[in-house]
């Protein structure tokens, strides 16, 4: 049996929200995001996963005051738009989510995207597993190359207010879908701030190559390793709330993981109620 005070210990670690471990530059946090795999942007209610934010200042709420200090990871993400340092996007829960380079291809093998990225989503479309919006915007950045937020907006004839919705909606599914991704900054509208977006095979043309070398079932299992490293102990619905994946998936990985040695299955906690899966960097 675990206490769970050992879990609280190994994540503080994990995160590097203990103090003395703190990331403070952007390189640091480039070795991070590099040494996770992948963390989220900002923490996510509900959602047990390391992010940059706490990794910066620690466990603590994100404020809305703009002059906060660890709002500098702002600054270091959309300095690396476009750097090919590390992947950005709305992965994850369709959330601000940041990759390594090296896991990148295992996400990108979970996609709907089979090696032609000009045909493959209109079979999608008529699938009914792309909506509209992202078809359009998807052929906006094919046919013009990469656009600012509101010029692609225009491009697909979305800019009023009432489109808005729709028009996000869609541009999220692709980044999920790692079909668009965000390559930049622009200075336009209101706030003179746009993201960039670019279609991914034409940014990261060796994604796609990479990926097809990896099984679905291998993909699987390599991530849900990855995430049980960051978190120490995670229950089955933890895992299913981060990747959303069927749950005979989630468990044929969590079983070969445990079968190999990587992970703990059917472990108590001290004081938490349910099993729980340990990764074995935890439990030794």
């Amino acid at each position: 049996m675990l206490m769970w005070d050992d879990v609280k210990r190994y994540r503080a670690v994990a995160y590097r929200s203990r103090r003395d471990l703190r990331v403070t530059t952007k390189e640091e946090a480039i070795a991070y995001v590099e040494e996770r795999g992948f963390v989220m942007f900002w923490p996510i209610k509900g959602i047990l996963m390391p992010s940059l934010w706490a990794a910066v200042v620690g466990d603590r709420t994100v404020p809305n005051d703009h002059d906060d200090p660890g709002h500098v990871t702002w600054g270091w993400k959309d300095s690396l738009l476009g750097q090919r340092r590390w992947y950005y996007a709305k992965i994850l829960r369709r959330k601000a989510t940041i990759l390594s380079l090296n896991l990148a291809p295992a996400f990108y093998a979970l996609s709907e995207n089979f090696g032609s990225p000009e045909e493959d989503y209109i079979r999608q479309y008529r699938d009914g597993t792309l909506t509209v919006e992202a078809k359009a915007i998807y052929e906006a950045l094919l046919r013009e190359g990469p656009l600012h937020t509101l010029a692609l907006r225009r491009a697909v004839s979305m800019t009023d207010r009432k489109a808005g919705y729709r028009f996000n909606r869609g541009l999220e599914e692709l980044q999920a879908d790692f079909k668009v991704m965000p390559i930049g900054v622009a200075e336009a509208g209101a706030w003179n701030y746009a993201f960039i977006y670019e279609c991914v095979h034409r940014h990261h043309p060796e994604l796609s190559e990479k990926a097809r070398r990896i099984k679905i079932g291998e993909a699987q299992q390599i991530l849900v390793n990855r995430y049980l490293r960051s978190v120490g102990a995670a229950q089955l619905r933890d895992v299913r709330k981060v990747f959303r994946w069927p749950k005979r998936d989630i468990q044929r990985a969590l079983a070969a993981l445990t079968a190999s040695g990587k992970l703990v299955d059917n472990a108590e906690i001290e004081g938490k109620a349910g099993e729980w899966v340990v990764s074995s960097e935890l439990s030794l």
